[in-house]
């Protein structure tokens, strides 16, 4: 177990107020800070580049933003929330009759006091998002609006940050967040931060590390999208993945499914939260969400869960100004992270092997492996060190992961490959190589 909890609210307080979007350099910055905790590199894929159906679009600029009514006064001002502006928004300064300026709003009628967040990634267009309070409050049919934009576009790049660790096997496990979203602690940032203390936990113990770790920081959708098609033949290669956001509200645990149902993860995951005794909720794989729709595509089909605390789409939050740092704490990011740290070690143990005696049973006793006297032994309800080793010796096969012959005999994967270390001492049993 460990306890970031000064270190992550430190962090969730640094990184919130930034403006990010799906490049820029809010997500340098980002980035940059986020090599204080771990050791990225920072990628840049050009503006202008096809990866696969899509093209990273232009850099976009935002310097200011507000609505003045005619008295000069702000009613709305960027400066106060970068959320104030759609993403993306084009430049614009002119004055107008809030007959023309009232379909560039943005709010919510059932949250009055929440600001929404909205994009215009790929059609070039400009709004304002702001509360339904102020809405009612400071437009009216009668009123002129002075309407000023300071953004730009620039032939620029894409940022991603990652950060590859090497363990004894070649074969990888994904680590993917996204950067992209402004002001939002639940929605993206708790993710982000959740993935590099992660990420500097696998760092510290990699000598130890049965697989290598790919962990990346993207923007999603178009960040995603542009990581796989620069990293194609890597990334078809992918053993599993997680896609960390949504994990430090106070509601409750729950996890999204692998598109294939019966994978490995799903009974991972289930395994972490009764051992833990935590009640969760299940989500079946679907077409929305976050970047397992990329991850998962024909191209790759990358098996990934996400473990959630309030889901996205599942509180009233949900992209909007209520998703703050008093929805999320450092406390309840913290027991995020254990779960998934947890559910990483489980990973990290599900090797396959093959036993290198198939025909008949192996002699434990020319091996050092069975008691020195024999005979005095039955078979009894719990699963003793011997019977571990016969079981494994048995399922063995070259094909049954360690995960699947610990769901067979009723015991937990952390035992059972201890048991098999002592078993790859002895020369009994050898991984099955990559591939």
């Amino acid at each position: 177990m460990v306890d970031c909890r000064a270190e992550i609210d430190k962090y969730l307080k640094r990184l919130f107020p930034i403006t990010r979007s799906i490049t820029g350099e809010g997500n340098r910055e980002t980035l940059r800070i986020l090599q204080e905790i771990v050791p990225l590199d920072i990628i840049e894929y050009p503006s202008g580049q096809q990866v696969y159906d899509w093209q990273i679009p232009q850099e976009w600029h935002i310097a200011d933003a507000w609505i003045k009514n005619s008295k000069g006064e702000k009613v709305v001002d960027f400066q106060e929330s970068n959320l104030h502006v759609v993403s993306y928004s084009a430049p614009v300064h002119e004055k107008m009759r809030f007959s023309k300026l009232k379909e560039h709003l943005h709010y919510l009628p059932d949250l009055p006091e929440a600001i929404p967040y909205r994009t215009s990634y790929y059609d070039r267009n400009w709004g304002f998002c702001l509360s339904y309070d102020d809405y009612m409050r400071y437009f009216n049919d009668e009123e002129e609006y002075e309407v000023y934009i300071d953004a730009a576009f620039s032939e620029g790049a894409l940022s991603v940050g990652e950060l590859k660790i090497e363990g004894k096997s070649s074969e990888e496990y994904l680590l993917s967040c996204y950067i992209c979203h402004p002001s939002m602690a639940n929605d993206s940032l708790s993710g982000v931060v959740a993935t590099a203390i992660i990420a500097r936990e696998l760092l510290q113990k990699r000598e130890s590390l049965e697989h290598s770790y790919r962990i990346i920081f993207v923007p999603e959708t178009i960040g995603a999208i542009s990581y796989c098609a620069n990293n194609e033949k890597a990334m078809q290669k992918i053993k599993a993945g997680l896609v960390l956001t949504t994990c430090g509200g106070p509601g409750k645990f729950g996890y999204k499914q692998t598109w294939q149902q019966e994978h490995f993860l799903n009974a991972m995951v289930e395994e972490v939260f009764k051992e833990n005794g935590i009640e969760y909720c299940t989500y079946p794989f679907d077409i929305h969400g976050s970047d397992e729709r990329q991850y998962s595509s024909q191209g790759f089909r990358i098996n990934c869960t996400t473990i959630s605390k309030d889901k996205y789409y599942e509180y009233e939050g949900y992209h909007n100004s209520l998703d703050d740092l008093t929805f999320v704490t450092a406390e309840n990011l913290n027991r995020s992270v254990n779960l998934y740290l947890q559910l990483l070690e489980k990973m990290d143990r599900n090797i396959t092997y093959q036993n290198l005696y198939p025909n008949c049973e192996v002699m434990l006793s020319k091996h050092d492996l069975y008691p020195k006297t024999g005979g005095a032994i039955l078979p009894g309800s719990s699963v003793s060190a011997l019977d571990m080793r016969l079981w494994c010796l048995f399922y063995m096969d070259g094909k049954a992961s360690l995960h699947e012959i610990s769901q067979k005999i009723g015991v937990p994967i952390e035992m059972l490959y201890e048991e098999v270390k002592i078993l790859e001492e002895k020369n009994t049993v050898i991984k099955v190589t990559d591939g």
